[in-house]
């Protein structure tokens, strides 16, 4: 049966530039025939015969250019093509003798061999023995087979027996040796890249190949490093992908193949692995939010980068606490090229300057130096009057002062009178803003300010300027809050004069003409229904007709109802304060007359007992 094996590149052959070797063919499979019997060599070096071959006798070319060469003559023979190397050298013997044994051509390590017995008269021989090195394996009469050998350097041969004519015979064979072939050569280890890098990607690759004529064989492998076995053992990929190398991984490696069927096994030489870890540089601070601008009670992250470096590598972030002080803030320990360090509900001490570090060999590299700011949202501003008195008088200058007591600066202060604009200010501190003006009627409502550092408008309080009776030809000057009463502050403001009054009028009326004391008694309560008011202060008369006044009235005893007047008393026990809103329509002569109607007077009556 002619051997038809396909000739396919070894691998990796095409990357090492290696012309593959031509393959030469025995048919019949058997290196030793008898002489007179014809071998047919074959040789190719692709899927088919090769159209010109070039043959070889004992190193001798021979004319023939056929893919097949019939022998006949014993010797070394080779092949090659246009497109192979030179081949295998194949031995073939053609021997006289009456018996001989066959070896199978070719044998790989893991094969099996066929040892054939041959005679040149198989019809008389009765008995066959097949020896290794002279010791007995078998009696057969048919081809022995040896299971997986390996190189072997034993000499096998056969014995033949039988009788002619009632004489026995007995015949020996020409000892031959088996030409055990490699399989396949032991595997190289190959690392790519050949200098690996810290973090970075590397492929092992266990490089061997079989021969032409064992191309159907399948491999196993596995990989070691320091002796011990990686990943999972066997696979039958000749290659093993680690994504990330790391220092540690630095040793000895080696690989090993096996073969599926026939168990040939072999182990690759030892490679030195040395892992280099790449040192950090470039060491950078990043702030979110941008440019450092914090609002307190806010987030900040302070992110920390290197643009190369690789394994393990530690961050630290620090600020400086005063001048020629650093604080250290945290330390971080990982596999990476950037951390970040969270500080939350920002505060008005996270404000100065940062600076982060990394290291994975040697000393820290720093970054430079970034500056954070504390944004602080302004807060509500408080409106404030500014008088040269206790009480302004129309013509004095009086000062609207707008501050808010938080915030950062720069701030935008405005100030409104009854929603209208007085004007805005901006400033690049707390002192707020302030505004002057001579007091006038017209100055009158309700004030109220803003203020505005980016994060929201803050408004204020309102503050209510009103102005009560006319004093030596001024007018008073009376503030308050919107949301409080103004005609409960005007009464107030009322009894307050009216007390004044009377205490002036005790110290100028105790005494007589004739220098005695004149004594004046209170009325009693029970005895009001029945007095007569008599004013005895009036704010008449006022410039602003929507002003505010206040009627002031002295209690008298009628002759119909005199009082009781205990000696002891000597002040009024009870007077009336009268306090009314001039309206537009009542007239400058009407005010002045003091002519007011007692029924429109007693609904702002108020009763005040002076002590």
């Amino acid at each position: 049966m002619l051997l038809w094996l396909l000739l396919l590149l070894a691998p990796g052959g095409e990357q090492s530039g290696v012309v593959p070797k031509a393959l030469l063919l025995l048919d019949p499979p058997w290196s030793t025939a008898f002489k007179g019997e014809k071998i047919t060599l074959t040789c190719s070096d692709s899927l088919s015969p090769a159209p010109a071959v070039f043959w070889y006798h004992n190193k001798t070319p021979i004319l023939e250019k056929a893919s097949r060469l019939q022998i006949t003559q014993s010797g070394s023979y080779e092949c090659k093509t246009q497109g192979s190397s030179l081949s295998d050298p194949v031995h073939v013997e053609f021997l006289s003798d009456w018996l001989i044994l066959q070896v199978s051509y070719p044998v790989f390590e893991g094969d099996q061999v066929v040892l054939r017995c041959r005679g040149k008269k198989e019809n008389e021989i009765k008995r066959k023995i097949y020896f290794k090195d002279g010791e007995q394996l078998s009696v057969s009469d048919s081809d022995l087979i040896l299971n997986s050998v390996f190189r072997d350097s034993s000499t096998y041969h056969c014995t033949a027996s039988g009788a002619t004519v009632l004489i026995p015979w007995n015949t020996i064979s020409t000892p031959q040796k088996i030409k055990i072939k490699e399989l396949f050569p032991p595997p190289l280890l190959t690392v790519n890249p050949s200098q690996p890098i810290e973090d970075s990607p590397v492929t092992l690759k266990c490089e061997t190949h079989l021969p032409p004529q064992r191309l159907h064989i399948q491999f196993w492998f596995r990989f070691f490093r320091d002796s011990r076995v990686l990943g999972s053992g066997w696979n039958n990929s000749p290659e093993l992908h680690v994504p990330m190398m790391q220092t540690g991984d630095s040793g000895s490696y080696e690989c090993e193949a096996k073969t599926t069927t026939n168990n040939v096994m072999k182990r690759s030489l030892r490679s030195q692995i040395h892992v280099q870890r790449v040192p950090v540089s470039d060491v950078t601070l990043e702030i979110q939010p941008p440019e450092g601008q914090l609002l307190e009670g806010g987030n900040m992250t302070l992110i920390c980068s290197v643009a190369k470096g690789t394994g393990m590598i530690t961050f630290s972030w620090h600020r400086e606490e005063r001048e020629g002080t650093v604080r250290s803030l945290e330390i971080k320990t990982q596999h990476s090229l950037s951390a970040e360090l969270q500080i939350h509900t920002g505060k008005e001490h996270d404000a100065g300057r940062y600076y982060c570090a990394a290291a994975n060999i040697q000393g820290p590299i720093l970054s430079e130096w970034k500056r954070v700011t504390v944004r602080i949202p302004v807060s509500e501003p408080v409106l404030t009057l500014r008088t040269p008195r206790a009480q302004a008088m129309v013509g004095d200058m009086v000062e609207l002062h707008c501050e808010a007591l938080r915030g950062s600066p720069p701030i935008l202060y405005w100030l409104y009178h009854e929603n209208v604009t007085l004007g805005h200010s901006s400033a690049s501190s707390r002192r707020g803003m302030s505004f002057n003006f001579s007091l006038t009627a017209e100055h009158l409502g309700n004030y109220s300010c803003e203020a505005d550092n980016g994060f929201g408008p803050q408004p204020s309080e309102v503050v209510t300027l009103s102005i009560i009776g006319p004093s030596k030809g001024k007018m008073a000057l009376i503030t308050s809050k919107a949301t409080g009463g103004l005609l409960s502050i005007l009464a107030f403001a009322g009894i307050v004069l009216l007390v004044h009054y009377f205490r002036m009028k005790r110290k100028t009326g105790e005494h007589s003409a004739s220098g005695r004391p004149s004594h004046q008694e209170p009325f009693h309560s029970e005895s009001l229904a029945t007095m007569e008011l008599q004013p005895v202060y009036s704010n008449v008369s006022p410039g602003d007709t929507n002003l505010v006044y206040s009627q002031i009235w002295d209690l008298q005893p009628t002759k119909e109802n005199p009082a009781k007047r205990p000696q002891k008393y000597k002040e009024p026990a009870v007077i009336y304060s009268e306090l009314r809103q001039i309206r537009t329509y009542d007239t400058v002569e009407q005010s002045s007359s003091g002519s007011m109607a007692h029924g429109n007077a007693t609904e702002n009556y108020e009763n005040v007992l002076c002590a």
